[in-house]
């Protein structure tokens, strides 16, 4: 999935392995977190594919940049994934695996987990906050125009599903302190 974003990035414009980063650490961690390591690696790959070019700039004083841009043939691999039938909707769900056997923890224990769950999810929803800026500034940046509304659709996602979360996690408590 991983190498589809970074397709889909370079679609937009060419960009250095740093580039590809903070707009992944601006936009798209909110739903997909990658490691700087992992999208060099991914790099590497869509290369190999064929899917991206690298052109090597010089530069005074520092290191070489590779600047990676999107070829024909990762536009069609990009095309090929958004329109297969796979919807993305997975049914693996590590929170509920753990909560599933929380039985075997004592109820205070279990409480304090979900009080967790509930400020974890609270702090990420607050980080949301800034999202709608950056989408705003790729937009005017990349002339992305109506393409920038399916970024907003992504937040607003990323949004309901954090307050899901800190429902669900709130009625966990509830019913746990319920029970003494």
């Amino acid at each position: 999935m991983l190498k589809h974003g970074i397709l889909g990035l370079l679609n937009y414009r060419e960009m250095t392995g740093y580039e590809i980063m903070e707009v992944f650490r601006d936009s798209l961690n909110f739903f997909w977190n990658a490691q700087t390591s992992q999208i060099y690696r991914e790099l590497q790959g869509l290369e190999n594919h064929k899917w991206v070019s690298k052109v090597t700039v010089p530069q005074q004083g520092k290191p070489d940049k590779n600047v990676y841009s999107i070829t024909e043939e990762g536009k069609a691999e990009l095309h090929r994934w958004l329109a297969d039938g796979d919807l993305g909707l997975r049914n693996k769900t590590p929170v509920l695996m753990k909560v599933f056997f929380m039985g075997e923890r004592s109820r205070e224990e279990n409480i304090d987990y979900f009080k967790k769950v509930k400020e974890e999810c609270g702090s990420f929803l607050k980080s949301l906050e800034a999202v709608p800026e950056y989408i705003e500034a790729y937009r005017n940046e990349i002339g992305a125009g109506e393409k920038a509304e399916y970024w907003q659709m992504t937040v607003e996602y990323g949004r309901r599903n954090m307050q899901m979360h800190m429902d669900w996690a709130q009625s966990c408590i509830d019913r746990l302190e319920g029970m003494e």
